[in-house]
């Protein structure tokens, strides 16, 4: 049993092995830390920005390759304000989660234009940008002005649960009431960025969500979770995702050697990429299913039609959503009548942003769409 004690709030904290905690990770981090990130020690907070807007819901690994790209063809605030939103939003193509990259718009446009072009230094001011939260704000005064706020992302909250013993569950009221102040407390108020790093570093190397390395962990001595065979079960994570199944049915249609496309702006998913027409159905439909459809038979009412192909089934997995459908390919002898939609060229395709689920029908139909 811990040794705990109250803080003025009321809230319990383990006391003990607290310097034991700071001090190991910090020797683990000059010592045996060699994770390599592009990002890692910087300091110029709009690179580092990017690169936690682009880490929010994206394996390090993919993020590396998009943070790449993006720092290449924006290499400042001023040049991702001022860049058009069709190239933005192609350069972020395949990442999901396109409100991240929405929001990253709007506050390089806020910053451009009402800061003079001047990242804010103050962790409320950053706190204010649009999808900036205290786990991002407190990322970027730390790492570029070294500035004493802790960073409390998924690895932090696995390593704090798993050496205190903490059975709060981590995505709860109660949980982040309790881990904030404790985080804070455990940092080097001298050396921010370097803790800050090293936890997250650490989390992400040896205290991995699956099968982490207890047996080379330098805190393992100590380590309530390993102590007590807990390493299994914590942290402890009360969400249960109840995911909405959707069916999806795109008609690539074709005049003229031109496809026919439209915008997704409504506030659901995908919102600002584009796509073919969608006939959204309440289970997944077949070919003769999807001919016979009030919708199709509307949009195509006294046109003559050839069906060229119709696709496997293809499937996404989304947070909260599970979308699975098909894609007609019609050739029509006259062009629809329904001001909605737009036509490309093939060829234009390739400039455009597009949802991962027609980007991979693309990619089967041989369309390349990203050097990704």
């Amino acid at each position: 049993m811990q040794i705990r004690f109250l803080n003025q709030t009321g809230i319990q904290y383990p006391m003990k092995n607290q310097k034991f905690f700071s001090d190991s990770l910090l020797l683990w981090n000059n010592t045996k830390n060699d994770r390599q990130m592009p990002w890692k020690g910087e300091k110029n907070p709009y690179r580092i920005w990017v690169s936690e807007i682009i880490l929010q819901q994206t394996r390090v690994q993919q993020g590396i390759i998009y943070y790449n790209r993006f720092i290449h063809e924006f290499p400042d605030i001023k040049t991702l304000a001022t860049a058009s939103e069709k190239k933005v939003y192609k350069l972020w193509e395949g990442l999901g989660y396109y409100s991240r990259c929405k929001n990253l718009m709007t506050s390089a446009k806020f910053i451009y234009e009402k800061l003079d072009g001047n990242f804010p230094e103050k962790y409320e001011d950053i706190l204010s940008l649009k999808g900036v939260g205290n786990y991002t704000a407190s990322a970027i005064v730390s790492f570029a002005f070294n500035e004493p706020y802790a960073v409390l992302d998924g690895n932090v909250f696995r390593v704090l649960s798993r050496f205190f013993g903490i059975e709060i569950p981590v995505n709860t009221t109660e949980g982040k009431k309790f881990y904030a102040p404790l985080a804070q407390s455990l940092l080097d108020k001298k050396n921010p960025a370097l803790y800050n790093q090293a936890i997250m570093d650490f989390g992400a190397v040896i205290c991995k969500p699956a099968l982490p390395l207890c047996l080379q962990c330098s805190l393992q001595k100590k380590c309530v979770a390993f102590l007590e065979n807990k390493v299994s079960v914590l942290p402890i994570n009360n969400t249960v995702n109840k995911q909405k199944k959707r069916f999806f049915n795109y008609l690539v249609i074709e005049y003229k050697r031109k496809l026919y496309l439209n915008k997704r702006v409504e506030k659901d998913i995908w919102q600002n990429l584009y796509e073919f027409i969608l006939i959204e159905t309440k289970s997944l439909q077949s070919e003769k299913e999807i001919l016979q459809n009030e919708q199709f038979l509307s949009l195509l009412e006294g046109n003559e039609f050839k069906v060229k192909s119709f696709s496997e089934r293809l499937s996404q997995k989304l947070t909260h959503q599970f979308i699975t459908g098909r894609f007609i390919h019609l050739e029509i002898k006259r062009p629809l009548t329904n001001n909605k939609y737009f036509t490309v060229n093939v060829n234009q395709l390739k400039a455009l942003p597009f949802p991962k689920f027609i980007a991979s029908y693309l990619a089967w139909k041989n369309v390349p769409l990203s050097s990704i």
